[in-house]
């Protein structure tokens, strides 16, 4: 039966579930749902409304042309989101923030900061106050006004230069500066409604030579939180008593060119801000405040060394930061999210586990954890409902795309019923697990084709997370196995040493030697994989990105067993990656001098005797470029024949990041590594894919 996954135009044009916000009531939740444009260039998003409980009843909220995303719920039930759709008779506009009463009626902008604003922080939930966030010039001094002077000189005379006085200068797939993530106060409780244009609007929108016009009177001034904050490598955490008064956040603390993270409490009334909990030599971050407002819970971890992983432990404290104590003490598992449950006597949190992400209640009263939910599914976006105790998430594996359900106290799963359907999935998904030779358990993921049999054995492709502090254990739309089942391979997703969900002891075997339990893990369970009757241990690749991609390069200089390599996004030269990537201090701080040496990979190119496709985009900035070219070039200068013919391919993307994310750029990348595969694995012809040209 055909399926989307055997054509890859059908795959990308497949809508995708984003983001999930639950409504105060816990009555509906609403879903950004990115679909294809028309040109199938990229993907517009929009925001719907699903009943909570499983009826049926989908309502689109949003439709334009430049889509939304970001929703979250004021403590009334209006919707708010982000969107860069102009406000009036402007063509071009930045992202701000909109509103969509609960009562009906068109969205409007509650914001007009120049250059946009980033994102919603927090909503309080029993208050009209809201943090967003958004980047400031430095020149500025976070006075919008002059902020937005400032920001049209540059736009006039095209400057895109940035003087940097600070380290990192780059983050994943984006230049930071010129402008500071700024965090900013809005009350919408001085939102209102006004007949006509109010006089000192009449040119909102509007270019101006000197842009010295005040913010727009018609909107609520958003009040500067973080007046001087630096350069962040990220948004910082933040969160919001329910009052409204209290801004609990993630504040970084410069270290010479290192970073830290510490708790701070800010007035978002008077901007006074109080250091709750700072220590050197940990990072105190992800911060969640309690239904009543009296307590708050976060993430405290010890800086990261070459001698050991840290545990991400729980901890709880009053409001003050005072009575502060660690909570599971003996749960060994890395949090990915954090909330009160609805009576304020247990958090529950998300986490990686065994292959799964499930969700987790722990009680405050030092009673055992409790592991909600027993599925074989990751949740996301879990939201839990003040009025019950459930919880509205998104959950996913690599059956099935993000979608929503309700979780209940007991545990039981309700499918919510929205617009978009998961897909037909060809594949059949089974656990295998093998024993490695200290005696640990390395498992993971089988995906196998139709028609899989000990008479007509599949080829196998053994796939290498990222991370490498990662799980193959959710749906990914960027590395999808289906696609590679619905061409007849079966496909291997390990998770060996250094992979979250099994315990910091499992992450240990791997740690500052990412060359030895973790390659021997993965050669281990291919091993138990090919020994099956329906896999053809005669026909078998290894493929990865980023840390895969690293992993990948190293399979390929102490091993010649598979007929083609795929290395994506890849270290080569950790010498040469560690001062070069986006920020250093930490990739530095988790090798020792001589383990960086000895995990190198580019050590070992003498040794390659595999065909290899390397993959890189120019935009990378958390792997840089300079990974991929000298890779091709140390290939090309021991293995180009006389006429300069490789065996080797490197396919290049001059405007892409560490993803390959536009859907065209997809399509060429599934195409190219689909053509390399059929050629070593399956024994075809090389075929040039089309669209190449």
């Amino acid at each position: 039966m055909a399926t989307p996954f055997d054509s890859l135009d059908d795959y990308i044009a497949l809508p995708r579930i984003e983001g999930l916000a639950l409504s105060p009531d816990g009555a509906r939740a609403v879903l950004t749902i990115a679909t294809l444009k028309k040109d199938g260039t990229g993907y517009e998003r929009a925001l719907w409304s699903i009943p909570a409980d499983g009826s049926t009843g989908a309502v689109r909220l949003t439709r334009s042309a430049k889509g939304e995303s970001s929703p979250a719920f004021t403590a009334d039930g209006d919707v708010l989101f982000v969107s860069a759709r102009p406000d009036g008779d402007g063509e071009d506009a930045d992202g701000q923030v909109w509103l969509l009463p609960a009562g009906g009626g068109e969205a409007r902008a509650v914001t007009a900061v120049a250059g946009g604003v980033d994102g919603i922080a927090a909503v309080a939930d029993g208050a009209d106050r809201v943090l967003i966030t958004a980047g400031l010039l430095p020149a500025a001094e976070g006075v919008l006004e002059a902020h937005a002077k400032l920001h049209a000189e540059r736009k006039k005379h095209k400057v895109s230069a940035i003087l940097h006085e600070t380290y990192p200068v780059r983050f994943w797939d984006h230049d930071l500066g010129p402008a500071e993530q700024h965090l900013l106060a809005l009350d919408l409780g001085a939102l209102h409604e006004q007949v006509g244009v109010p006089r000192g609007d009449e040119d909102e929108g509007a270019e101006s030579e000197d842009k010295t016009e005040p913010y727009p009177a018609s909107l609520p001034r958003p009040r500067d939180l973080t007046p001087r904050p630096g350069h962040p490598t990220s948004i910082p955490s933040a969160a919001l008593t329910p009052d409204g008064t209290r801004a609990i956040v993630t504040q970084v603390v410069r270290e010479g060119y290192d970073e830290r993270y510490r708790l701070v409490s800010i007035d978002t009334g008077t901007g006074e801000l109080v250091v709750l909990r700072d220590e050197v030599g940990f990072d105190i971050e992800n911060p969640a405040v309690s239904g009543d407002g009296t307590r708050i819970a976060f993430v405290r971890t010890a800086r990261p060394n070459p001698s050991a992983p840290s545990q991400m432990e729980l901890w709880v404290a009053d409001l003050d930061g005072s009575s502060s104590g660690r909570v599971a003490e003996q749960w060994d598992r890395w949090p990915t999210s954090v909330a009160f449950d609805h009576d304020d006597a247990a958090l529950v949190v998300t986490a990686d586990q065994n292959g799964r992400g499930p969700i987790f209640r722990i009680p405050l009263d030092g009673s055992d954890v409790d592991q909600l939910t027993d599925d074989d599914f990751t949740y996301t976006d879990a939201h839990v409902d003040r009025a019950t105790g459930d919880v509205v998430a998104l959950r996913s594996n690599w059956m099935a795309p993000s979608h929503p359900v309700r979780v209940g106290r007991d545990g039981a799963v309700t499918l919510l019923a929205a617009p978009v359907a998961p897909p037909e999935a060809p594949a059949t998904m089974v656990e295998v697990d093998t024993t490695a030779a200290d005696g640990a358990r390395v498992r993971g993921w089988l995906m196998l084709p139709p028609g899989a049999t000990a008479d007509a054995p599949a080829p196998l492709l053994l796939w290498i997370h990222g991370g490498p502090l990662h799980s193959w254990n959710a749906w990914s739309w960027r590395w999808n196995p289906q696609l590679a089942v619905a061409r007849g391979y079966a496909v291997l997703l390990p998770d060996p040493a250094l992979s979250t969900g099994y315990g910091l002891d499992f992450i240990a075997r791997g740690w500052n030697a990412w060359g030895a339990a973790p390659y021997t893990d993965l050669l281990a369970i291919t091993d138990a994989v090919v020994a099956r009757p329906d896999i053809d241990e005669s026909r078998t690749a290894a493929m990865g990105g980023s840390f895969g991609g690293y992993m990948a390069n190293w399979v390929a200089g102490h091993t010649d067993r598979f007929r083609g390599i795929v290395t994506h996004a890849s270290l080569w030269a950790l010498d040469q990656f560690g001062p070069t990537t986006d920020f250093s201090p930490y990739w530095q701080s988790i090798f020792t001098a001589e383990a960086m040496e000895e995990n190198s990979p580019h050590r070992f190119v003498d040794e390659i005797r595999t065909p290899m496709l390397v993959v890189h985009g120019d935009r990378d900035y958390r792997v840089p470029i300079g990974e991929g070219l000298r890779l091709w070039s140390e290939l090309n200068q021991r293995y180009a024949g006389a006429d300069g013919s490789s065996p080797h391919r490197f396919l290049y993307f001059p405007d892409e990041n560490h993803w390959v994310l536009k859907p065209p750029h997809a399509v060429v990348w599934y195409e190219t590594v689909f053509a390399f595969l059929a050629q070593h694995v399956l024994g075809a012809e090389w075929t040039r894919p089309a669209r190449i040209g």
